[in-house]
């Protein structure tokens, strides 16, 4: 969720290659899509606004595969959050594998 993270290119080692997300638009990302779009996606600028997660939630569903849920604000702008990071081995290390955000309404808790 760091800007300057999200803008230095380092995120690409988090996420998987066969990673599809579904944003809060609706819209579906590709791996390369993610990785192009990224620096310069609401959320990277060191002097605009951050997502600021909360209720952080983390499930294990098999060996190397955990179900994370979680909580954005971002500008006033809530989401509710789901993603799934595998790991495939030693070396690679956890990735994001599927990432989903749907909108929650302003008068939704």
């Amino acid at each position: 969720m760091d800007p300057a993270f999200r803008a230095s290119g380092e995120a690409a080692h988090l996420i998987d290659p066969e990673f599809v997300e579904v944003g809060a638009s609706g819209r579906r990302y590709t791996y390369s899509e993610t990785i192009a779009e990224l620096p310069t996606k609401p959320g990277s600028s060191a002097d605009g606004p951050r997502y600021e997660p909360s209720t952080i939630t983390g499930v294990l569903l098999a060996p190397n595969l955990v179900h994370l849920t979680f909580e954005t604000d971002f500008n006033g702008n809530r989401a509710r959050r789901t993603s799934l990071w595998r790991k495939q081995d030693e070396e690679t290390g956890w990735r994001m594998y599927y990432h989903q955000g749907t909108p929650v309404p302003p008068d939704q808790a």
